[in-house]
């Protein structure tokens, strides 16, 4: 699905912006992935890139110190790029993210049996990661994020190294990753601490071969939040009446809460907008996506914006207001890297246009020669002013036969 150059060049004209997918294709191994890869291609849900993000390993290292908290990351560091990431944006892996979620599983490898293993099982839990698996020399733990675990693993590092014990952690999306993503680093970088991870597909690692001072390891102080806004609320309020609108929004912000980890900050009864705080990013964008879908299914569009102010969320969302097709479009706007992105989830009348370009081809072809005939013999015949009903006859045996 994610794939047809004619469907994303097509969306491209009538966007103005480029179109990185269709749907997805990402592959679902559990009932979870498969419903939203379904929803993903059910709904033709189209990547669009606003603003292109260039990725760079300088930029890695930024957005590592402003994700993790340049206040965390000591100066006496040495950053390695251990694979590259490639400079541009993989729709699956966005999509894996948002199914998964940001929870990472850090690995913890003492060089030697040390006391000092306590003390960072100890600090594991409380920064409200879950112990999987803990040895003398070893601990396997979930943390709830990447950020958070790479953040954690600097903070075990110093405290290694205060009692002369090098300590090498690396962060996964499951514990196995994690293991073996710190033999890769032992074997780039040779016997010292260290903290592998990933960023945007490529591989790094932070290696420190000496004492550092430590200050009070805390989490950056932004948030990511939610804004979503239903467009042109009034014509759906005439149409369905205000208790729809009030069931509809009241339906979103319970998922909110219950599903996404969200803690609704603004909203009144009866409105048509709502802002929602979320502990990670990902699941800022899955809480859109979702409301995104619910809406249009029952009628009516959103414009979303996510950020890590609500000021920026609400911009985000205004971007909708400028990216039309005719009207405004459903977008759910967000920040990946440097860059700019949307998801927007077609109307039904733009998704049987899709499922007509995607799955007719022969029969769009068919009609274009005949409408191109009738056309040609009507302007010959010196009626040319009246070829258009040819072309609505035509549209509407191609969306309805």
């Amino acid at each position: 699905m994610a794939n047809h150059g004619l469907s994303r060049l097509l969306f491209k004209y009538l966007t103005k912006h480029e179109v990185i997918s269709i749907g997805t294709k990402y592959y679902p191994t559990t009932p979870l992935e498969t419903e939203y890869v379904e929803m993903f291609n059910y709904t033709k849900t189209m990547l669009l890139e606003l603003e292109k993000a260039e990725i760079t390993t300088d930029n890695i290292f930024y957005n590592l110190l402003r994700d993790v908290g340049a206040e965390n990351i000591p100066e006496n560091h040495n950053f390695y790029e251990i694979k590259p990431a490639e400079n541009k944006v993989e729709e699956y892996a966005l999509v894996s993210n948002i199914i998964m979620g940001s929870d990472r599983y850090l690995y913890v490898e003492l060089f030697k049996s040390s006391p000092v293993i306590n003390q960072f099982a100890d600090i594991i839990v409380q920064e409200r990661g879950e112990i999987v698996e803990k040895s003398s020399t070893e601990i396997v733990a979930k943390l709830l994020s990447k950020n958070d675990a790479i953040r954690v693993a600097i903070k075990m590092v110093g405290i290694g190294l205060d009692h002369d014990v090098n300590v090498r952690a690396a962060v996964g999306m499951t514990g196995a990753a994690a293991i073996e993503r710190s033999i890769n680093l032992n074997k780039e970088v040779g016997n010292f601490s260290g903290v592998g991870f990933t960023k945007l597909g490529g591989e790094y690692a932070l290696v420190f071969e000496s004492n550092f001072n430590r200050s009070e390891s805390k989490p950056p102080e932004y948030q990511n939040y939610l804004f979503i806004d239903v467009i042109d609320s009034t014509k759906f309020i005439n149409d369905h009446g205000r208790d729809k609108l009030v069931e509809l929004m009241t339906g979103v912000k319970n998922f909110m809460e219950t599903e996404c980890k969200g803690k609704i900050e603004g909203y009144r009864e009866g409105g048509d907008d709502l802002i929602a705080r979320f502990p990670s990013k990902d699941l800022a964008i899955r809480a859109g996506l979702d409301t995104a879908w619910y809406i249009l299914n029952n009628g009516a569009k959103i414009r979303a914006g996510i950020g890590k102010s609500r000021r920026e969320a609400g911009e985000r969302a205004q971007l909708a207001d400028d990216i039309k097709i005719a009207n405004p479009l459903s977008l759910v706007v967000f920040e990946l890297a440097n860059g700019l992105y949307a998801y927007y989830i077609p109307s039904e009348f733009f998704r049987t246009i899709l499922d007509l370009i995607l799955n007719k081809k022969a029969k769009l072809i068919g009609i274009f020669i005949v409408v191109f005939a009738i056309v040609y013999m009507m302007i010959i015949l010196g009626f040319g002013e009246y070829s258009f009903l040819a072309v609505i006859l035509a549209a509407i045996y191609a969306l309805f036969s």
